[in-house]
């Protein structure tokens, strides 16, 4: 149903499951020619299997909004709590943490 206010807003619906959310601490980023895809995965100390929790599949041009909207996010959430210290992550490399090998499909 059309907001007869603002023709162009969308209704976004969210189900309690998804509300929940899904913890992940490892991204893998890969892409192909035509998309980037995104997995989320909870990797555990000590424990050498990890799945993976979500997979996002972006357009190159959703990508880019996606990266400037964090970039933005982050910018606002420093400006009221500080700067983000990065701290490494125990058995895993810093460079692994959502960012993992360059990789492509």
């Amino acid at each position: 149903m059309e907001n007869p206010k603002n023709p162009n807003q969308i209704n976004i619906e969210l189900s309690e499951e998804i509300a929940e959310g899904v913890y992940a601490n490892l991204a893998i980023i890969s892409h192909s020619s035509s998309e980037f895809v995104v997995d989320f995965i909870k990797i555990m100390p000590g424990v050498p299997k990890a799945k993976v929790k979500s997979r996002i599949i972006l357009t190159p041009q959703h990508a880019k909004r996606l990266i400037m909207a964090l970039a933005d996010n982050i910018r606002k959430y420093e400006q009221m709590h500080g700067t983000i210290e990065e701290v490494s992550g125990g058995d895993v490399p810093p460079t692994h943490f959502f960012g993992g090998p360059p990789t492509q499909a």
